[in-house]
């Protein structure tokens, strides 16, 4: 309850920061303080310092996951916002209501971690998203940022209509909100139930899917994360995308999915498709940040995995995967914001120019293509090791590795083209802090790739 309760208030005090100045460097340095005032509380309630107590009704349930993945999306903002914070300026004047937004999204975040009824599913839902719909258009006079913000909110809303269809079913069914009940025997096939139960299932399944973009419900996605600004896209395609997944996870690793005979058919196929769409398309991408949007539905397609093995492996490893895909991405975002070309000739010869800047994409790229020695290596390996415990899991490893060798070749043309291509690329005024950021990022990351249980650990004691 604490991270709920504390983020909400530090988007309050973030807006009224507005009013008292308009140094955009205060305004940063409050938010930062504020995320760490955030992630202390949400620790503070993991291992029992001091807790919040509100009365829920049952609505939410605080569990070691959820107050862990917390914190992992809390100092995974912390990070984006030390490395990109200073770049909100450039976007529009509204700084401290940015910083306003991206606390009000945590605390959505927050709730879909530890939510306990639908209803609780949908309120965690609107209130992480509709702050994005706000900052994917704040480059007013960029006629591409208007389009990815109306494509985002009709997209939303309309996978929303469908969630709350779909609650609305499940409600007609069980009498309550809640997101477990009783499930008739096998020699019963739902004889009181009928297809109520099973239509809202889906109905959930493919709302969730479309908020995580997986396919074929992603073809919002390119164009929403090409058209939002860079800056914000980074928040978007990592702490939004996994606590998504986190959310995906809770409602169908309960009861729910025993009751459809086809989900061991529906989910597999789910899984390939948005591995195939993802990785075979981002190969044809001539923009780097377009090509890092289509690798952010390929890496859906990994996260999924955590919902087709449901067992403890998974858990762990959708965890791990959470912190290695957002603090990959949001170095490369960092990196891509300072960038004046966000094609790929744009990067060549950023070794000779900025030599700093390559070595710690380089670090990050190969977090994303899970090569060994990184953190995405782990991720991908936690992911493969649960689903291979499945029915068909063996088949399943097998396309994903697949799959995995194709996405080294596009993370590789970035590396090709900082380190073997002639060119002299150009960025804008970079710091040496902004330099120190991504170095002790990227050791970060060969930090957790090394020794994985130096996070989850946490999950057990």
């Amino acid at each position: 309850m604490n991270s709920i309760i504390v983020s909400a208030l530090l988007g309050v005090v973030m807006m009224f920061s507005g009013i008292f100045t308009t140094n955009k460097t205060a305004i940063k340095n409050v938010a930062i303080a504020g995320l760490l005032i955030l992630l202390f509380a949400n620790i503070a309630d993991t291992y029992g310092w001091y807790k919040i107590t509100v009365d829920a009704k049952g609505m939410l349930e605080f569990t070691r996951f959820g107050l862990l993945f917390n914190s992992i999306a809390i100092f995974s903002t912390l990070i984006y916002v030390i490395l990109s914070g200073s770049d909100f300026a450039k976007v529009g004047t509204y700084v401290a209501e940015y910083f306003a937004l991206i606390f009000f999204v945590l605390c959505g975040v927050s709730i879909l971690s530890c939510y306990n009824t639908l209803l609780m599913l949908f309120l965690g839902v609107e209130i992480m998203t509709i702050p994005l719909y706000i900052l994917a258009g704040t480059d007013k006079k960029n006629l591409k940022s208007n389009e990815a913000s109306l494509k985002y909110f009709l997209m939303g809303a309309f996978s929303t209509g469908i969630m709350l269809m779909g609650i609305a079913l499940i409600y007609g069914v069980n009498g309550n909100f809640g997101i477990a009940f009783d499930i008739p025997a096998p020699t019963s096939p739902i004889p009181n139930y009928g297809i109520l139960l099973p239509l809202g299932l889906l109905f959930m399944f493919v709302s969730m899917s479309f908020k995580v973009s997986a396919a074929p419900f992603h073809f919002w996605t390119p164009d929403v994360y090409d058209g939002t600004p860079a800056v914000f896209t980074s928040f978007m395609a990592t702490v939004v995308k996994a606590a998504g997944f986190i959310a995906f996870i809770k409602l169908f690793q309960t009861h729910y999915f025993q009751l459809l005979a086809s989900w061991k058919i529906i989910l597999p196929l789910v899984i390939i498709l948005t591995l195939f769409i993802g990785n075979i398309t981002a190969v044809f991408q001539q923009s780097v940040k377009r090509m890092l949007a289509y690798s952010s539905i390929a890496q859906a397609g990994f996260m999924l995995f955590a919902l087709y093995s449901n067992n403890d492996l998974s858990n762990e490893g959708i965890l791990l995967y959470a912190a290695a895909y957002s603090f990959a991405t949001i170095g490369i975002f960092s990196v891509l914001v300072k960038m004046k070309d966000y094609t790929f000739e744009g990067f060549n010869g950023l070794a000779k120019t900025q030599p700093v800047l390559a070595a710690t994409t380089t670090v990050f790229l190969l977090s994303l293509a899970g090569i060994p020695l990184t953190a995405g290596f782990f991720a991908k390996y936690f992911m493969l090791s649960s689903a291979i415990k499945q029915h068909n899991g063996f088949f399943m490893v097998i396309i994903a590795v697949l799959f995995a060798a194709v996405s080294v070749y596009y993370y590789f043309r970035v590396i090709q083209a900082m380190y073997f291509k002639q060119g002299d690329a150009e960025t804008t005024e970079i710091n040496g802090r902004f330099k120190l950021g991504l170095v002790l990022l990227a050791a970060l990351i060969i930090l957790l790739g090394v020794m994985p249980n130096m996070l989850l650990q946490y999950l057990y004691f």
